[in-house]
């Protein structure tokens, strides 16, 4: 039989892991296959009671509603649950048992890793599991103050302490404040979801916005913050730079690294 890993959230159709690692799998001359999978919340604990007994699955991605989820039944030796609260990634250590851990935080903070965020100031919208790493990634970053705007202000403020951030939580409704960095972690914008409704103009001329969300790649955010030229970072970077570190502790080799622009075209199609 073939090995194989996928992507489990719901819905899933809209996911393009599925194209990332095939594309990885075909370029290194792997035998094995990589699937979406439609779970639902209800479905997860046996979903994973039935790939902890089938050898050849080496894992999977996890998307919404999952991320928090997940670390109810998968080991978290990592300490996922204490450090960002979320797990996007479950693989199979070298002795056969099921392992979580977090890939999001290193994806999201890959395209932005070259500049210095200390004691800058952010917004991030949401207070989901994509936020819970975006959020330590800006913890770890010496990041100024973070502003999240949610649905759940209990919620996001719980976020803020856990993380140990400076900053202020907001209705999704209020207006944006101020920021050098502005983040989309929630599903807004995603095709079949209401879009991202916000008024950019208190953000400087030096901001950076930065989407999540890669179905569709030109959100209306990203849109509208090209209008006012402003610089941009959509869902794709992070994507990708996750997907990476999952590729390899599925199938035991990194990515190819010289073949980006040809994935993304692939993406983008």
């Amino acid at each position: 039989m073939t090995p194989y890993a996928e992507v489990i959230g719901d819905p899933i159709k809209h996911s393009k892991s599925p194209l990332i690692h095939g594309f990885w799998l075909k370029k290194l001359g792997i035998a094995a296959e990589y699937r979406a999978h439609h779970v639902t919340a209800e479905a997860l604990g046996d979903y994973f009671h039935t790939r902890r007994s089938d050898d050849q699955w080496r894992g999977c991605n996890i998307t919404l509603p999952h991320k928090v989820a997940t670390l109810d039944f998968i080991a978290d030796p990592g300490g996922v649950r204490e450090s960002i609260g979320a797990a996007n990634t479950v693989f199979r250590s070298g002795d056969g048992d099921l392992l979580c851990t977090n890939t999001d935080a290193a994806g999201f903070f890959a395209p932005i890793s070259e500049d210095d965020w200390a004691h800058r100031d952010a917004v991030v919208v949401g207070a989901g599991g994509a936020a819970r790493a975006i959020l330590f990634a800006l913890a770890q970053a010496d990041i100024g103050t973070v502003t999240i705007m949610a649905r759940s202000p209990l919620k996001a403020a719980a976020l803020l302490s856990h993380f140990g951030l400076k900053g202020q939580v907001l209705q999704m409704d209020k207006p944006l404040p101020p920021a050098d960095l502005l983040v989309n972690s929630s599903p807004l914008g995603m095709v079949g979801q209401l879009p991202l409704d916000l008024n950019l103009s208190p953000l400087p001329e030096d901001a950076l916005v930065y989407d999540i969300v890669y179905t569709p790649i030109e959100t209306p955010l990203l849109a509208a913050a090209r209008q006012r030229g402003l610089a941009t970072i959509d869902g794709l970077d992070m994507l990708i730079g996750q997907a990476a570190v999952a590729f390899e502790l599925f199938f035991g080799q990194a990515p190819p690294d010289d073949c980006e622009d040809e994935l993304r075209d692939l993406l983008l199609k």
